[in-house]
């Protein structure tokens, strides 16, 4: 009988998960509060550093806090290529692989929705959070994961032009636009003018879309606007950050050179920065993650292909997978980290309060609190999936 070559299943790329694993502890790390440090230590401007890059900018702009949703959404398109290969090696079909594609996005959305109604009256109906956005554009997602890299970077400039042309089209709020039912002012500081004033908080067409969209669903008020400027249609330009991660994740699935490689990405980041900037500087489109206004994908999307260029140069090329070991336990389970970050927090701290003492956070003084009880969280959140990790317990959607 004639042997036939076993299917090649794809290995995990350590830098993959070492990027993912970063990405996951900057967002486990706002138990920290930088912002209590800052505040009781206004002369600071270390802390006052620290402080900005642990929040979101108002509007227009991009701290580090700010690239962590982008760069989530953008691993997820990474490690479709590799996920598709794996099924493809079990002999998996494309139907079965719809019907995981399905489940997968059905799941992320009522996860998304659960972690957002805990400790609400009623179920919390929102999409704007980084699982329901993920869930929402994965089955496209995975169809485009079949196509041709040129059909990839057509779906990708489609998708943007489409979103910043329906922005464009809504018209600018009148003169007697009832602005009390959007949260800001007419004068407030981050509001743009002109042409870029379509991508303003809450009185786009994003916004005027959730205004029906959103009261589609029980709430016990109805739906006026999102305190953060936040919306549900995110997830279409969000789609285009994960394509991105899905060419990405291709060149690195095929990649012959790691030299022509990390040229690939930096070249490719270098391009989005200059597109996303020069729109931004014109007025045409203006960097926005709140609504992820098509010049923030690019904008985010260059970070993440330099992110993940420089975790591959280090983590892959020089073979430095020991010094990352803590992000890779991290990145390699993901969404165990995710439920642990938005669920335990809280109950960590009473514990410790309850059989420790109850102010156990003073011993280095008012001004540094939050520090010692968010460094204490995070390690027993990190010794749990490191227990996780020993254990070959990986939480799979």
């Amino acid at each position: 009988m004639k042997d036939f070559p076993l299917p090649v299943i794809p290995q995990r790329v350590s830098s993959v998960d070492a990027y993912r694993g970063f990405v996951m502890l900057l967002m486990m790390g706002e138990v920290l509060k930088f912002s209590q440090v800052a505040e009781a230590l206004p002369a600071s401007s270390f802390w006052a550093f620290l402080d900005y890059h642990q929040s979101h900018v108002s509007w227009v702009g991009c701290s580090l806090h700010d690239l962590i949703q982008p760069s989530f959404s953008f691993l997820v398109g990474v490690a479709l290529p590799y996920s598709m290969a794996s099924r493809a090696s079990k002999q998996q079909n494309p139907g079965m692989m719809w019907f995981h594609t399905i489940r997968r996005s059905l799941i992320l959305i009522l996860l998304g929705i659960f972690l957002r109604s805990m400790h609400a009256t009623q179920t919390n109906f929102t999409f704007e959070d980084t699982l329901t956005q993920i869930g929402l554009g994965y089955p496209i997602l995975f169809a485009l994961g079949f196509r041709s890299e040129r059909t990839q970077w057509a779906a990708l400039i489609a998708i943007l032009l489409a979103y910043g042309i329906f922005f464009a089209a809504y018209p600018l709020p009148g003169p007697y636009f009832d602005w009390t039912e959007t949260g800001t002012t007419q004068n407030w500081e981050h509001n743009l003018n002109g042409f870029a004033a379509h991508w303003n908080k809450n009185t786009n067409a994003a916004w005027a879309f959730d205004r029906w969209f959103m009261n589609l669903f029980p709430r016990e008020t109805s739906f006026l606007y999102n305190g953060g400027g936040y919306s549900t249609l995110s997830f279409i330009p969000t789609l285009g950050t994960m394509i991105l991660g899905l060419i990405a994740g291709k060149w690195l699935k095929n990649s012959k050179s790691s030299s022509a490689l990390i040229k690939q990405f930096v070249f490719t980041a270098a391009i989005l920065f200059v597109i996303a900037v020069t729109l931004n500087l014109m007025g045409i489109n203006p960097i926005v993650k709140r609504i992820w206004t098509p010049a923030w994908t690019l904008f985010s999307g260059g970070w993440c292909f330099v992110l993940l260029a420089a975790f591959y140069f280090i983590v892959d090329v020089r073979d430095h997978k020991k010094w990352f070991f803590p992000l890779v336990v991290v990145g390699t389970n993901s969404i165990a980290a995710y439920l642990l970050a938005h669920t335990i927090d809280s109950f960590i701290d009473q514990s410790f309060r309850i059989h420790i003492s109850p102010n156990y956070d003073l011993i280095f003084g008012q001004p540094y609190r939050s520090l010692v009880s968010g460094a204490i969280i995070l390690l027993i959140e990190w010794w749990i999936l490191y227990w996780m990790y020993r254990k070959k317990i990986f939480i799979k959607i």
